[in-house]
């Protein structure tokens, strides 16, 4: 399926790993949301549990192996073109997940990827949906 003006709504997965008062962020590589930070994550795979897509692109993006939790939200992002046509339309399922080892390292799609203190959020680049989601998993 294409990501770019899809015929039907992409199935993503993303963690929200939280270790010693960090989560870990990635730096988008890519659009829809090139150059924000995020929550690890991406396409769920045909065939694929949503814990199995979470641990799979967490490991890919990061290199951290994690222990998927439960679901603590639901993200719909869409984008429309200059012509009001819908370009990117993704339904994300935000899961709370606990580190349990890896050296972290960018990878994949992502262009940088650090453990962030919780209270530095405001002064990095993201959605403010993203930033809702953690404070929501962090409590």
């Amino acid at each position: 399926m294409t990501r770019e003006y899809p015929k039907h709504p992409i199935v993503g997965v993303a963690a929200v790993v939280l270790r010693d008062g960090q989560v870990l962020l990635v730096q988008r590589g890519r659009e829809p949301a090139k150059g924000l930070w995020g929550l690890p994550g991406g396409m769920l795979e045909l065939g694929e549990t949503l814990a199995e897509g979470v641990r799979r692109e967490v490991l890919e993006e990061c290199g951290i192996e994690i222990e998927v939790g439960p679901l603590v939200g639901v993200f719909e992002p869409m984008q429309r073109d200059g012509d009001g046509r819908l370009r990117y339309h993704y339904v994300v399922l935000d899961y709370l997940a606990r580190y349990v080892g890896g050296e972290l390292r960018a990878a994949d799609d992502a262009d940088d990827a650090r453990w962030v203190e919780l209270d530095a959020l405001e002064r990095l680049p993201m959605l403010d949906e993203t930033r809702a989601i953690i404070r929501r998993a962090a409590e």
